[in-house]
């Protein structure tokens, strides 16, 4: 049976026996206990992967159900799932295309499946040694200061991760700046900054047709071209696939990729230009290599011993088994602040859908929302509703072992911290007072890295990327498509002349109410 045509996952054996555990699991569960009477627990829920620790011991999970998880995950054909996004199927059915992010971080002549992806793979080192050349070419111009990409969405947010994350490795004399929101402001606040002769545009957008990045691209060139600026073609560059109106906006620098690359799994590709002018040829491809031994790990390891599918499924057995509606991501490195931004994303845009991939309306749950903010910034403030709100949210904690900084006492008090919240979290503290009273047992993920890299947040990110696809494949989603951000531009685009005319028929009451109110 094909990984297409497996019943959905709630009528699979696994889900039953699930459902009986998850009962019996909500009868007393004391995680603390678990940790007490089980001298082996630490070591059975922990794993090193590439680059990557996992401490998966203060989960609310034991042998038993983490088994029938496996299993769940057998019947539902996770692995021939994954086999044929690597193999270069068309997984992404509603799209009909390929699903290969994976082949972006493939060294040159890695042998492919078919030889269309063995051609595809050639064509990829080809613009990367291209991007790359092109990138060290801006940094050795000393007369470019400031960097701007205009982008949004995966254009934006993988990027900007990256490049503040790897801040460390970022060559001195060079300011990136970030703009996607079609909000004025944003752009007006940059280029207040710039001077048009020391300034290098990037616009990123596949089709070059992306409402707010083309408002924004257009503005910035009338500001270009207002303050005197010239040579369009030395200071705008595209990260598109189409050439054509690119070319017709006066740009001649033009890096491309490809319909099986989605834009959430883009900073792979042409559109990490700017993490490459911030760190250089030579560590953008440490970055590759890191996603590519995660890769590998996801590929070939067993689904016992396969990180991103624990994680996947502890997430499934989380939303549809105990009822936890969010996952807290809370990064103990102020470099990986955008972490959790980029990687709402990565899963809400990815997993956030009502329908399998045959169209028929789902039963249970399926993306978690996530949210959070760098440790030790949260234990200031939402932290308190994780350690006595009324809702479980499990926490997932980021940290990174060594610093790159050398300020005495700052990395072991962070550190501190990090241990700290997660113990208090599951150790709790009575009080028969009650508001001094924290009822521990409380769930939380440990992830550990040796060092903040390129390589290692190579890793990371594709960790992620591969525990999203585990978990949207046990649901039976697409997920590789996003229908839910197309409505909205629609209407945008029927409702912004009418602001101009204040022609309101036809629109609903409230709608019709707020425009006036704007017109006015």
């Amino acid at each position: 049976m094909g990984w297409a045509d497996r019943p959905r996952c709630d009528q699979l054996p696994a889900w039953g026996q699930l459902r009986a555990l998850s009962q019996a699991l909500k009868t007393g569960y004391d995680v603390r206990v678990a940790l007490a009477s089980d001298a082996g627990r630490v070591q059975r829920f922990s794993q090193q992967a590439p680059e990557v620790f996992a401490d998966l011991s203060k989960n609310w999970i034991d042998a038993g159900i983490e088994n029938a998880l496996f299993d769940l995950a057998e019947q539902a054909g996770v692995a021939a799932h994954r086999d044929a996004m690597f193999a270069g199927e068309s997984i992404n059915n509603t799209e009909q295309r390929a699903v290969l992010h994976t082949l972006l971080r493939a060294p040159a002549g890695t042998p492919q499946a078919a030889p269309a992806w063995d051609a595809a793979l050639s064509e990829v080192h080809q613009t990367l040694d291209a991007m790359l050349a092109y990138a060290e070419q801006v940094r050795a111009d000393s007369r470019i200061t400031d960097i701007v990409n205009i982008g949004i969405g995966g254009s934006d947010l993988g990027p900007q991760m990256v490049v503040r994350a790897l801040d460390a490795y970022a060559a001195p004399g060079r300011r990136l700046h970030f703009v996607s929101n079609v909000d004025g402001h944003e752009l007006d606040a940059v280029l207040r900054r710039l001077k048009p002769e020391s300034s290098l545009f990037l616009i990123a957008s596949k089709t070059f047709t992306t409402a707010e990045t083309m408002a924004n691209a257009r503005s910035a060139l009338a500001w270009f071209q207002r303050e005197g600026g010239t040579e369009v073609a030395r200071h705008f560059t595209a990260l598109s696939s189409n050439v054509e109106a690119a070319r017709a906006f006066g740009i001649a620098n033009i890096f491309g990729f490809w319909d099986w690359v989605g834009g959430r799994y883009s900073l792979w590709s042409a559109i990490g230009l700017p993490i490459a002018i911030a760190i250089g040829a030579e560590r953008f491809r440490e970055l590759l290599a890191g996603a590519h031994a995660m890769d590998r790990h996801f590929r070939d390891a067993p689904l016992q011993a396969n990180l991103p599918v624990r994680l996947g499924l502890l997430d499934v057995w989380y939303r549809n088994f105990l009822g936890f509606t969010s996952r807290s991501i809370a990064p103990y490195h102020s470099a990986l602040a955008r972490l959790p931004a980029y990687l709402q994303q990565l899963e809400m845009e990815s997993n956030g859908k009502r329908v399998d991939r045959h169209g028929g309306a789902l039963p249970y749950g399926t993306s978690p929302v996530l949210w959070g903010e760098p440790g030790t910034n949260g234990q200031h403030a939402y932290f308190q509703m994780l350690h006595q709100g009324t809702d479980v949210v499990p926490v997932e904690f980021v940290a990174v072992r060594e610093a790159t900084h050398s300020l005495p006492g700052h990395q072991s008090a962070l550190l501190a911290n990090a241990l700290a919240q997660a113990q208090a979290l599951m150790q709790g503290k009575p009080d028969a007072g009650g508001h001094r009273d924290f009822p521990g047992n409380r769930p939380s993920s440990f992830l550990l890295l040796q060092q903040l890299t390129p390589r290692s947040l190579g890793a990371l990110i594709a960790l992620q990327e591969h525990r999203v696809f585990t978990s949207g494949s046990v649901w039976g989603i697409n997920s590789f498509d996003q229908w839910g951000v197309e409505l909205g531009k629609v209407l945008a685009k029927d409702i912004e002349p009418r602001l101009a005319s204040g022609d309101a028929s036809g629109l609903d009451a409230s709608t019709a109410g707020l425009l006036q109110r704007l017109r006015a």
